[in-house]
């Protein structure tokens, strides 16, 4: 996984949403009715690749003792001014997908959004995440997980756009470039901030990822000993959810 990326995207990334607040609000009240209905008696939440806390600030507003962990020590920092200012509690530590145990107990549920597993490289790194996952969840607990809806891998280069967002002194331009090597692709992602008066600002952030099917996850995740192991359609991206037996 890549730490220095997201190291290096934390304050720009809430730049990827028109609105980013108005998104948290609509992400945590999909997540938190359909947490009530899944695992009604869930109280603890390890969201193990918060980022700067999409969907960890709305759970915890929403009550639920929320444990927010990631690679990047950037993005959690900026998670944790986040929850200051909002006045929420949100426990935060850096931890690898793929060690959770090493920094984590076992909570009711372990989510990881925001395609998150795909910047593994393998089926084997994540076969590993997935049972670090398993490991800290407690026996009925669930585990959910959102991604893109990769399908066939593509091929030659691809440009996805994210549009204009207004600054406080001007505008930014977001769009990434995807360079396809087989079922991976390098992305770069290109943040361009224009103010009058100023030179045209531009970042470059670069990572890797492997582009496997939602359904091929879920395969692995069935492997890594989950059940009731399924594909749920109405996030912002594919949600896939399993349970560890009781």
């Amino acid at each position: 996984m890549n730490a220095k990326f997201y190291d290096e995207l934390a304050q720009d990334y809430h730049l990827l949403f028109a609105d980013w607040h108005a998104s948290m609000e609509r992400q945590g009240a999909w997540l938190g009715d359909f947490i009530r209905v899944e695992w009604p008696i869930t109280v603890s939440v390890l969201d193990a690749a918060c980022g700067i806390g999409t969907q960890a600030l709305p759970l915890a507003a929403l009550g639920y003792r929320v444990t927010a962990s990631d690679i990047s020590r950037g993005a959690v920092a900026r998670a944790a001014g986040e929850a200051k200012i909002r006045d929420l509690a949100l426990a935060t530590k850096v931890a690898d997908l793929r060690a959770l145990s090493e920094v984590h107990g076992t909570f009711d549920l372990v989510l990881a959004c925001d395609n998150a597993l795909p910047h593994l490289l393998s089926d084997v790194e994540i076969s590993g995440a997935l049972s670090e996952c398993r490991a800290c969840v407690r026996p009925g607990g669930g585990v959910l997980f959102s991604m893109r809806d990769y399908d066939a891998p593509g091929s030659g280069t691809e440009i996805h756009g994210y549009g204009v967002r207004a600054l406080p002194d001007g505008r930014a331009i977001l769009f990434q470039v995807w360079d396809w090597d087989g079922p991976h692709y390098d992305l770069a992602f290109y943040v361009l901030k224009e103010r009058a008066g100023r030179p045209l600002e531009t970042r470059v952030h670069r990572a890797r990822y492997y582009a496997l099917p939602p359904a091929r996850v879920l395969e692995l995740m069935k492997a890594a000993g989950f059940e009731n192991v399924r594909r749920v359609d109405g996030f912002v991206q594919p949600v896939l959810v399993g349970t560890r037996p009781a």
